[in-house]
């Protein structure tokens, strides 16, 4: 190791593999984040469940990811546990903590601990971050979730990011425009079903639909108001979501909460499609209106808008995201974050 490598502590969640085969923005982060330190010469240990796919040196909490489990605080306290105890017997320079439990333990180690903050802050957990005051150094996934809770103990802002070369372009649109996400209100399935019926659009609806609350939503708001041009595919991942993303003419984004980071959005970008959202949380940051999408503040406005995503050019939604949202822009500002951490 050079005198300016690092020896990180990166501790993902214990929900999913690293990374995941489908749906999972914090577990592809980690790995992503990962790999990118490894590549610039840092020494990395990743703690986390099931099967490692990073070059990391891999510390295993759950053997199987307790998946079925997610939300219960027993898996994440095991989690936690597990990981403090192999801390103890690693020399590293900093802790970069992804878990909801994990950062309880920074008060009692001299190692600084970074906590990436994946949540919103208007509820419960920006309570617990102020309870744990200047213990921890916090990173904002954006601009706008940071404004929610300014005080908090802020180390700095970095985006979320993709491998963008991962990603295939596409500049010619297939005749259908797309919804990928979760199977609930927030992400609002059911108003992209009303502003695509609006628009003469045919919609196609790729959702993560396994928990009890995500199956009640579908069955009362989504599921009686499909066909006529409304088409349910399930949950889409790997090679299955690139192929609807490059294809699309745009993603349909209504979301009802105050995001604080939307990655299926840079996915979209990175293959050349268009978003079209409505105005909440991170939005406006990730998505130029007028250039990469089109940004609206009502969903009366949403059929307009997709009747004009042929105005886009599909080339300045991928170069937005090289730009601003690609694997090595978020590596440099997390190594940056780290030595203004281990300067203080």
């Amino acid at each position: 190791m050079s005198n300016d490598s690092l020896r990180i502590a990166m501790v993902a969640p214990p929900w999913l593999s690293l990374p995941p085969k489908g749906y999972g923005g914090i577990e592809s982060m980690c790995a992503d984040l990962t790999d990118g330190l490894i590549a610039r010469g840092h020494e990395v240990h990743l703690f986390g469940s099931g099967k490692d796919g990073t070059d990391a040196e891999f510390v295993r909490t759950y053997h199987e990811p307790p998946i079925e489990r997610i939300g219960e605080s027993g898996p994440e306290i095991i989690h936690t546990a597990r990981v403090g105890d192999a801390l103890e017997r690693l020399d590293v320079d900093i802790v970069h903590d992804h878990s909801l439990a994990g950062p309880l333990l920074a008060r009692g180690r001299s190692t600084p601990t970074v906590v990436t903050v994946h949540g919103p802050l208007d509820s419960e957990l920006g309570y617990y971050y102020r309870l744990l005051g200047d213990t921890v150094h916090l990173v904002a996934i954006s601009e706008a979730q940071r404004q929610t809770d300014p005080d908090l103990p802020w180390a700095g802002t970095a985006y979320n990011a993709i491998p963008v070369d991962e990603y295939p372009f596409r500049e010619e649109k297939d005749d259908y425009v797309l919804f990928l996400g979760r199977m609930n209100p927030e992400k609002a399935a059911h108003l992209a079903i009303d502003a695509a019926r609006k628009a003469g659009k045919r919609l196609l609806i790729a959702a993560k639909l396994n928990e009890p609350a995500e199956e009640a939503y579908f069955e009362e708001q989504v599921e009686p108001k499909l066909g006529d041009g409304v088409e349910w595919l399930g949950e889409a991942t790997g090679e299955r979501k690139l192929e609807l993303l490059s294809r699309a003419q745009c993603l349909l984004f209504p979301i009802q909460w105050e995001e604080p980071f939307g990655l299926v959005m840079i996915e979209a970008m990175a293959c050349g499609t268009p978003v079209v959202a409505l105005r909440r949380g991170s939005v406006p940051e990730i998505v130029t209106d007028g250039v990469t999408g089109w940004v609206r503040d009502d969903p009366e406005e949403l059929p307009a808008a997709l009747e004009a995503v042929g105005d886009l050019d599909p080339r300045a939604c991928r170069e937005r995201v090289e730009t601003d949202f690609d694997v090595p822009v978020m590596v440099s500002r997390y190594e940056a974050i780290y030595r203004d951490v281990l300067r203080r």
